[in-house]
């Protein structure tokens, strides 16, 4: 059971819209819940997702859409600073 769970959320998150929109800083892309905005934006037909988004939509939204919520969630308060230009320029290692 322990490893159907492990497959199940490494390729989940391998296609999860919240790690693509994340990663693709586009200028102007939406930032907060922007996975579950993309996800939305999917099962509503929208067509240029890459335009809006700068990133594909997933192939599944629908089951992509409850993990995307969670994860969007969890990084709220990271994506309400980013939107009001706070950054941080960490470094680290040894």
């Amino acid at each position: 059971m322990n490893k159907l769970l492990s497959l199940l959320l490494v390729l989940q998150l391998g296609g999860c819209a919240t790690a693509r929109t994340l990663d693709a800083a586009k200028p102007g892309a939406p930032v907060v819940y922007s996975g579950m905005r993309l996800d939305l934006y999917a099962l509503d037909g929208g067509c240029c997702a890459k335009d809006r988004f700068g990133a594909e939509a997933p192939s599944y939204p629908g089951i992509d859409l409850p993990a995307s919520a969670l994860l969007d969630t969890l990084l709220l308060p990271l994506s309400v600073l980013t939107v009001l230009g706070v950054g941080f320029q960490a470094t680290g290692g040894l």
